[in-house]
């Protein structure tokens, strides 16, 4: 049962991120994404069925990477790093309206259901959990196209040179769960905000 309430959190997770993605480059000229496809929330768009049920059992997954053309983009750098922070962001969103859902039924009406709750704080949590793994700076995470936006061009070069040793180097974080010294900070600073910000409203 507590597999099956990750099931709609992973779904909603994963499609809005890649949309976001795709809405985003879309808005700075390219319509690689649409032309593919891929400008939909439709989870069956976006969900590869490995990284769904790595996500669902393990934790940790991916979706199929929505498709780009940085040559489209009216300014190449200012589109990687619109595109790139696009999905973190609207998973931070619906981290931040979950909360709220759930903090507004319970308070206000007491309303409890346990399915609704686990479902709702599954969708919360996983939110958060994909936002912040994003935005570490490893390839292929979009935490790294942020920086390569970020860098010159010549130092950007370089870092892209290498980007097929970083895959490497992301498995060997998560498979010794050092990157949990890495999340964890992350995942405890994005909570408190996302809390301040629903507190406000509450």
């Amino acid at each position: 049962m507590e597999l099956l309430y990750r099931i709609p959190a992973v779904f909603i997770g994963f499609s809005f991120h890649e949309f976001a993605h795709g809405l985003a480059a879309y808005y700075m000229g390219d319509n690689t994404a649409k032309d593919n496809g891929r400008l939909t929330i439709d989870p069956a768009a976006h969900i590869d069925p490995i990284g769904l049920l790595m996500l669902i059992i393990f934790r940790f997954g991916w979706a199929k990477p929505v498709p780009i053309n940085p040559a489209n983009f009216k300014n190449r750098k200012r589109g990687i790093i619109i595109v790139s922070i696009a999905g973190p962001i609207i998973n931070f969103i619906l981290a931040t309206l979950a909360l709220f859902i759930y903090g507004f039924i319970n308070s206000r009406f007491n309303i409890q259901n346990e399915i609704f709750d686990k479902i709702i704080i599954n969708i919360y949590f996983i939110n958060i959990g994909l936002g912040v793994f994003n935005l570490i700076p490893i390839p292929p995470l979009d935490g790294s196209k942020i920086l390569a936006g970020l860098l010159p061009e010549r130092i950007e070069y370089k870092f892209y040179k290498y980007e097929q040793y970083s895959y490497i180097v992301l498995l060997i974080l998560i498979f010794t769960r050092f990157i949990d010294y890495i999340l964890s900070p992350m995942f405890f600073y994005a909570q408190k905000i996302i809390y301040s910000v629903v507190i406000l409203f509450l």
